[in-house]
């Protein structure tokens, strides 16, 4: 497959899904974002959509968080690098990503949480993290560099005095830059570090990992629902 580098679904459910990193130069050659990022700032201004808005400096403490919907005034007020956009279940908004997520069929549809689009000016991040979920980050304009720690991070010291979730210490194992088309996919608890190079959009396609406990409960209801309505 194009979308893995070569590699089948099979092959890399077995060896890398859950396990380790792996980058894909040019998954999706010719890849396009369907939105600029001027659409996308709009987007975040509805009241229906979830965003955030995250400084590295320039806001009244660093790290600052900002939760949208926002007055079309705030993005002329905001500084010309060191900031990102976010924008949570895209693939509910925009109809053109039902065709992206279908390449990601061998994957059960149940696992599926959403597809976030994050723009970013130059040098914009959200800071060195760990997520609890499989991501596969796509590039869709401009140029990121990834930087990952393949260690288990989860437990790591945070960051204080910020409501985001910024590793105190990241040290970084590869380093690598990716161009529109260029994917990355993390399995939980990797540390990665990604800075926009100049304007940049990346869309971040996000499974679950379902708990043990959920998946108990989700068995219970179902067996719920074949009992008859009373005993004979």
């Amino acid at each position: 497959m194009q979308l893995l580098g070569g590699l089948t679904a099979e092959e890399f459910l077995q060896q890398y899904w859950q396990k380790k990193p792996l980058l894909i130069r040019q998954a999706i050659p010719g890849f396009v974002s369907p939105l600029s990022p001027n659409e996308l700032a709009g987007l975040a201004c509805e009241d229906e959509v979830e965003s955030r808005l995250i400084l590295e400096k320039d806001g009244d403490t660093p790290w600052q968080l900002e939760h949208g919907p926002f007055p079309e005034k705030r993005f002329s007020q905001l500084p010309a690098t060191h900031w990102t956009l976010l924008i949570q279940k895209a693939n509910q908004l925009l109809p053109q990503l039902a065709e992206l997520l279908e390449q990601f069929n061998f994957i059960p549809s149940w696992r599926i949480d959403d597809v976030m689009i994050s723009y970013a000016p130059e040098s914009g991040s959200v800071g060195p993290h760990v997520d609890q979920y499989d991501v596969f980050l796509l590039q869709g304009l401009g140029t990121r560099r990834w930087q990952i720690n393949t260690q288990d991070s989860s437990q790591n010291p945070m960051l204080e005095n910020t409501k985001l979730q910024i590793l105190r210490d990241f040290a970084p194992e590869h380093d690598w830059l990716l161009q529109p088309g260029d994917m990355l996919y993390l399995p939980p608890n990797v540390a990665h570090y990604g800075i926009a190079q100049e304007d940049c959009m990346t869309f971040s396609i996000g499974f679950r990992a379902p708990q043990y406990g959920e998946l108990l409960a989700a068995w219970t209801d179902d067996q719920l629902l074949r009992l008859p309505d009373r005993l004979h």
